[in-house]
């Protein structure tokens, strides 16, 4: 196991874990989990099938309350929050699934996305179409995830690529400083995954990014530190290439795969 690094600066902690667990009935799923990612930091989890990711993506983004552990963002508890209120907070997910409304239109999906965090409230009286604030964010993410020519496109009929890449949209429109992405390349083929790492690059400039993939081309590709989980424990944290490298790493997980 690679030792462990110096404790960073919590004030420049997006993200913060301190000896998370999270038991189901009698089955202990995540076990002493802790980590630090700091702002701006691109990082990847990375671990074999059954390893708990999903279930530490559920935790962090509010979907679980983990059994007992401490969970930061931004240097604020949230621990038990539930997933409005770490939004409000400040971090989004995108999820494994394709989570969209499939009848509206790309622009109202991105629309209804972002609402909320420019203070805007259920009001039965007001036209969104004349929130000019809103709807110049709509139009500014709506570029920066290339689909703007698609606008009014209902969202059920995009390609599997661009749906991913609208639940990006949605993800990033609120102004979230942290984002989850969990497997935003999974299914695609190569050209469309080379594109979505793009996309990903580029929206995530500015912000802190904690992503789940399987592929390890876009982990070593994309990812500034990558934390290898495996039976619900982090046994190693460090570079891509230091990751690459390790041999306890190798031996629970990359073997063949670190050195393609």
């Amino acid at each position: 196991m690679i030792a462990a690094e110096p404790a960073a600066d919590l004030r420049s902690c997006a993200l913060e874990l301190r000896d998370v667990h999270k038991s189901f009935r009698a089955t202990l799923i995540i076990r002493g989990v802790s980590l630090e990612v700091t702002r701006g930091e691109r990082h990847a989890i990375i671990g074999p099938n059954g390893a708990g990711k999903s279930t530490l993506f559920n935790l962090i983004s509010g979907r679980f309350a983990p059994s007992s552990g401490s969970i930061r963002v931004n240097g604020e508890e949230v621990a038990g929050h539930a997933p409005f209120e770490l939004y409000r907070r400040g971090l989004a997910r995108s999820f494994q699934v394709t989570n969209i409304y499939p009848r509206l239109s790309v622009y109202e999906n991105i629309r209804c996305s972002l609402l909320w965090s420019m203070g805007y409230r259920y009001n039965f009286w007001r036209g969104v179409a004349k929130l000019r604030d809103a709807n110049e964010r709509t139009e500014r993410t709506l570029e920066q995830i290339g689909m703007t020519a698609r606008r009014h496109t209902p969202a059920g009929v995009l390609t599997y690529a661009e749906q991913r890449a609208l639940e990006i949209g949605i993800t990033i429109a609120g102004d979230s400083s942290v984002i989850l992405l969990d497997e935003p390349t999974a299914g695609m083929s190569r050209r469309e995954t080379e594109g979505a790492v793009e996309l990903i690059r580029s929206v995530s400039r500015g912000r802190t990014l904690v992503i789940v993939e399987h592929d390890m081309g876009v982990v070593f590709n994309l990812a500034d530190r990558i934390s290898v989980l495996v039976y619900g424990a982090i046994i190693a944290t460090d570079v891509p290439e230091r990751i690459r490298q390790n041999t306890d790493v190798q031996t629970s997980y990359l073997g063949g795969a670190a050195h393609a």
